[in-house]
């Protein structure tokens, strides 16, 4: 079977060593273009050290790039991570047809940050789907899936980092082995579960110092590391990586101004929410990397009375 691998990063990477290492024939990879002025993409770089012919159309909407495609006898299309749109007469075009991987349990969470509102929104469980893909938003039929629990002190990195990235590959490899055994299923999507949430930025990000812990905390979990929930000191962004929710007990486990500062101490600082507080951990002010919260109130000079909005 002629096997086309087409995504980016990481992922993409680890898919194509992956198929390699089983023994699978890949005859080419499609690689999203690089900007200018980027590193190489680590899919590509895996390609070319693999010998394999790299292709990377700016667009996929161009017949010229469907007959390029074709050229290639594609039997299955393995999609990784793919940003750019791809329409149905180009993933249509091998003999077995496209299969996708996106990191919830479609149709829930159909989007870009498929891994974020799950945590932010304080579900107890996602997961990752292997799909046909079409024309829709990830909406095409689901091959397989696999679960995996969302704890009280995940974040972002933890579950795509430690799960839904290796057990994404591990899923691939067994849709691989579905389809050409003639054994993969095509099972519908209930579209009345259907959910689609935008992309997880800046703007979704803002710490409301106002709200309960029980809001803040998976919020700054799920944008751990990316896009990173921030605040603001003195008209200047901070964002928080790390914080630990302390919720209260009688009226001093909150006392003080929403957003207030009422502890500064070596291993970090301590803010006041609507219902208790957080012991902050690891920040990064807007003009420098991450760093330890204690190191950087020290540094910063943060005293307490200070306040977060």
């Amino acid at each position: 079977m002629r096997i086309v691998v087409h995504g980016q990063q990481a992922f993409g990477k680890a898919v194509l060593e992956a198929l390699i290492k089983h023994g699978e024939n890949v005859v080419a990879v499609y690689v999203a273009p690089e900007k200018e002025g980027a590193k190489i993409d680590p899919l590509k770089e895996a390609a070319l050290a693999a010998k394999l012919p790299v292709l990377q159309p700016a667009s996929y909407r161009k017949p010229e790039v469907w007959e390029e495609f074709r050229a290639l006898k594609p039997d299955l299309q393995v999609m990784a991570f793919v940003t750019l749109f791809v329409p149905e007469e180009f993933l249509n075009i091998p003999t077995k047809g496209s299969i996708q991987y996106h990191p919830s349990l479609l149709p829930a969470y159909r989007g870009a940050s498929a891994i974020n509102w799950p945590i932010i929104l304080g579900e107890k469980e996602t997961g990752l789907s292997i799909f046909w893909p079409d024309n829709g938003l990830d909406t095409g039929d689901v091959l397989l899936q696999k679960k995996t629990p969302i704890s009280a002190t995940d974040t972002l990195g933890t579950v795509y980092f430690d799960r839904l990235f290796p057990m994404g590959v591990e899923a691939m490899m067994e849709s691989v082995a579905l389809v050409k055994a003639g054994k993969a299923p095509r099972i519908k999507q209930d579209d009345s579960k259907a959910t689609y949430e935008g992309r997880c930025g800046a703007e979704n990000a803002r710490i409301d110092w106002a709200k309960s812990w029980r809001q803040i905390d998976p919020l700054i979990r799920g944008c751990n590391p990316a896009p990173g929930a921030w605040s603001t000191l003195d008209g200047k962004t901070l964002k928080i990586f790390d914080a630990k929710p302390l919720p209260a007990k009688d009226p001093k486990g909150i006392a003080g101004k929403m957003g207030e500062i009422v502890a500064v101490e070596a291993d970090g600082f301590t803010v006041v929410c609507a219902d208790g507080r957080f012991k902050v951990t690891r920040v990064q002010p807007a003009d420098g990397k991450k760093v330890d919260a204690g190191e950087w109130a020290s540094s910063a000079k943060l005293a307490t009375g200070a306040r977060l909005s």
